[in-house]
């Protein structure tokens, strides 16, 4: 299926691309989620008379992410969690709990903005975490897990 990108998205494309991605992947999330419409010719109409607009509020969520990453970059949260004697925690740390705690802190994070690779976090320490609060804009964190008794 040939669509138009509304929005920027990660390994296909840049606003305005006209790209062909499989049925499914544009009908059940691509269309639904307004990255995308159908390419037809009324749609590519549309498309070209919104297409400034639509540049001016992609600039201001890049904007706005490159802000909240200069602030993030660096910063520390800590976590704490009833582990056992071993440092193993009773449970994990999840991108939700990591989320939660930075919006403690005053941070706008929402918990898909947190990227743990490795999976939840299971034992007590220092852990590097990657925020990616853009497609082009990601911040670096350090989550410091304590054990609770």
């Amino acid at each position: 299926m040939q669509i138009i990108l509304i929005d920027k998205v990660v390994n296909l494309g840049n606003l305005g691309d006209v790209v062909k991605v499989k049925d499914g992947y544009a009908r059940n999330f691509l269309i639904p989620s307004g990255r995308a419409r159908r390419a037809t010719q009324a749609n590519m109409a549309a498309f070209a008379e919104q297409k400034a607009e639509l540049e001016r509020v992609a600039a201001e969520k890049f904007a706005d992410a490159q802000s909240r990453g200069a602030k993030l970059e660096g910063s520390s949260v800590k976590i704490g969690q009833k582990a056992g004697v071993d440092g193993r925690l009773f449970g994990s740390i999840t991108n939700a709990d990591i989320a939660d705690a930075l919006k403690a802190q005053g941070h706008d994070v929402a918990k898909a903005d947190v990227r743990l690779p490795e999976g939840p976090l299971k034992a007590i320490g220092e852990y590097s975490v990657v925020l990616a609060l853009h497609s082009d804009v990601t911040a670096n964190i350090t989550v410091v897990v304590v054990g609770e008794q």
